[in-house]
Order: structure tokens, then C-alpha cells, then sequence
């Protein structure tokens, strides 16, 4: 099936890594070219040369803080010039917002959250926006949490954060549509990375049990009985950022394996 993605000019934030690294390499295969950023240099430079050695993609990557609304400004700039002013698509990632209860997180921690989790994505979408207008073409799709659906324990911020991010997205939608960019969550479940690793240790650290322990109880929960591989929330970004869902807009779908249990 060709996706209409050959040339499309995509930012992936946060990609150095886990969900937003797999969504880069799967538009670079379908022959994307992209623009990549991280806070650490040294990871993202690793994972920029894998993806060209692997795809022959034209990959341009620079360091930025997505809680930081300059760097952010500085590094679309950046993107266009390079590019030749064009962006087509953009691919919302962030690291995981602060975990812990309400009762543990205080306000330094709800600035986190906020700054790197719904703020980055108002302004990555503030930016790339006027450069989609000028071609009547886009996609903006933000990668968001099974916590947009369901709550999840221990995790406060991102149960606040992720559903703010949804009806931003709803409303931005519908403002855009007229100018055929079309904009969307995905909404991942249990993935093998770095931000799940994490959460577990967290959790395993406040219960005082083991994360293997924990692991299997929320394994227990997904209808299908694993976790997924990054690969697989990868193919559900490209399609929605290709021409192929071109009628997909305003929505948040579940990459989870049955997780949610609401209708």
C-alpha cells in the first residue's frame, strides 16, 4: 500500500528513544524525510545515524527541550530552514510527566508536568501550524497515554495532563480542518521502554514489592496478555499521518491490546 508519505517532511520530538524513536523510524522507512529532537545529544545523534543507515533517509536532528517553549521556537526555525520551509507532519512526544500520588507530588512537579507534557504541544503546534496552512496540507498527531481513557494509579500529573491534551486537540482539529490539516492522539498501553521501566521501579518503590511482580499483575490486565512492541504504536502513527486517513480527525485511538476497558 503506498502511504503518500514519500518526501513529506516530518518532526518527531522526543525521538532518541522508545515510542517516539520507533514512530521516526517507521515514517523513514515509508520514505519520509525527518526532523528529529531530544535533550540528549549523544542519544539522539546515535539514533538519527541507525535510522539513515537503516533507511537512506534524509534525517536532521538537533538537541531541544520540549519544556522549553525558546528552544522549541528555535528548533522549528531550524527545521524550516533546512527543509526549505515545508513541514508536513508532526509527531508530539515527550517523556513521562512526574510520577506519584496527589498526596506525593507538590507543585514543582505539576510545572513539569504541565511545561513538558501539555505546553510543548501547544507550542510545537503553534509553530509548524502556519507552515501546513501555506500547502492546505498536514497532520499533527501527539502521542498521549491510555490515562486520556482510563486512570492510572500513581500517576497523578499524567492523568490531568493527557486529557487536557485531548480536548485541545478536538478543538484545534475542527479550527484546522478547513485547511486539510488533520489532527489526532494515539493513545498507547504497556510498551517495552525506558518511561515503562521507570514507572515501574516508582511503583515498586512506593508498594515495596518487586517490579517483576508488578509486571505480571498489569500484564494480567491487557485482553491480549503481553506488552506491545513499539513497532506495533508505529504503524498506527504513519497511517494517520499518511494520505490514507484523510477522513480521521479530532480522534484519540487506543494502541493498548484491549487495556481500556470503557466503551
Amino acid at each position: 500500500m503506498d502511504l503518500g508519505l514519500l518526501d513529506r517532511v516530518a518532526i518527531v520530538s522526543a525521538s532518541s528513544e522508545g515510542l517516539g524513536r520507533a514512530a521516526a523510524l517507521d515514517l523513514a522507512r515509508e520514505g519520509a524525510r525527518l526532523a528529529l529532537c531530544a535533550r540528549t545529544d549523544k542519544t539522539l545523534q546515535t539514533a538519527a545515524q541507525e535510522i539513515r543507515q537503516q533507511t537512506g533517509a534524509d534525517v536532521f536532528a538537533r538537541t531541544c527541550d520540549v519544556s522549553d517553549p525558546d528552544q522549541i521556537d528555535g528548533f522549528v526555525a531550524k527545521v524550516a530552514e533546512h527543509y526549505d520551509e515545508r513541514i508536513d507532519i508532526l509527531v508530539n512526544n515527550a517523556g513521562g510527566p512526574p510520577p506519584g500520588t496527589i498526596a506525593e507530588v507538590g507543585l514543582r512537579e505539576w510545572r513539569i508536568a504541565f511545561d513538558r507534557t501539555f505546553a510543548s504541544v501547544v507550542r510545537f503546534c503553534q509553530q509548524v501550524v502556519p507552515y501546513m496552512q501555506r500547502r492546505k496540507w498536514g497532520r499533527i498527531i501527539t502521542i498521549t497515554s491510555s490515562s486520556t481513557r482510563q486512570p492510572i494509579d500513581g500517576l497523578a500529573t499524567s492523568n490531568a495532563m493527557r486529557p487536557a491534551i485531548v480536548g485541545f486537540a478536538k478543538t484545534l482539529s475542527r479550527e484546522l480542518a478547513p485547511h486539510n490539516i488533520l489532527v489526532n492522539n494515539v493513545a498507547p498501553g504497556m510498551f517495552r521502554t525506558a518511561r515503562h521501566e521507570e514507572l515501574l521501579e516508582s511503583m515498586a518503590t512506593s508498594q515495596n514489592r518487586s517490579p517483576e511482580e508488578i509486571l505480571q499483575e498489569r500484564v494480567a490486565q491487557v485482553p491480549l496478555g503481553r506488552m506491545g512492541d513499539p513497532d506495533e504504536h508505529a504503524h498506527m502513527i504513519t497511517f494517520l499521518a499518511s494520505e490514507r486517513a484523510s477522513y480521521i480527525t479530532g480522534q484519540t485511538i487506543a494502541v493498548d491490546g484491549g487495556l481500556v476497558r470503557g466503551l
